[in-house]
């Protein structure tokens, strides 16, 4: 079934509809929640107030714009509200850790790629949130500038500037020897975005 189609059904009140919006989306506003947010508890709560609030407001959503852009706008202002609330004890993503060390059991190439995610997902939790909300939502979400713009609720050429000081900030944690990532000298993940950050 068509997106927009599905859509309509939610109007129209038809439950399955609903579950079925929230089954394609929860598993990234969740992803993109805990690396904004640093927990898992905060990206749940996220998560579950953003879908919540989308569909109470379902009647004002605009078919013309796509329905993520949508959606990712209203989760990004409830992470948004949620990290000005805890502001000062905003701390580091601690799943990057324990993704390396799960991996020490596994073969080579997955510990390694394993190994390298932790150090990706590790320098993107020191960025300012608003550095590392904007890679994930390109990088990870695919969305594209005026997409950027629509969720942040900034203009395009703020998405730009943004864009080029996160993936400055990303390159030089990438490229530190002794950093919050180390080195990126693997072909995965960091090689992904020191490439693309280049």
């Amino acid at each position: 079934m068509e997106e927009a189609e599905l859509i309509d059904r939610c109007l129209e009140g038809d439950e399955g509809s609903l579950a079925e919006v929230i089954a394609l989306y929860q598993d990234r506003l969740y992803g993109f929640g805990l690396r904004l947010m640093g927990n898992q508890q905060d990206a749940e709560d996220a998560a579950q107030d953003a879908f919540i609030r989308a569909f109470r407001g379902l009647a004002s959503y605009d078919k013309a714009r796509p329905f993520k852009t949508w959606l990712f706008t209203i989760m990004h202002n409830r992470c948004m509200d949620l990290l000005r609330a805890r502001r000062p004890d905003i701390s580091i993503d601690e799943e990057a850790g324990a993704a390396a060390a799960d991996a020490a059991g596994a073969e080579p190439d997955h510990a390694a790629l394993a190994l390298e995610t932790a150090l990706v997902e590790k320098a993107l939790s020191t960025l300012p949130p608003i550095y590392a909300e904007i890679l994930l939502l390109q990088y990870k979400e695919g969305l594209d500038g005026p997409e950027l713009a629509a969720v942040l609720g900034v203009p395009e050429g703020t998405v730009k500037a943004r864009l080029s000081r996160a993936r400055a900030m990303m390159r030089e944690k990438l490229m530190q020897p002794s950093g919050p990532a180390g080195p990126a000298t693997f072909g995965g993940p960091a090689a992904y975005y020191q490439r693309s950050l280049l």
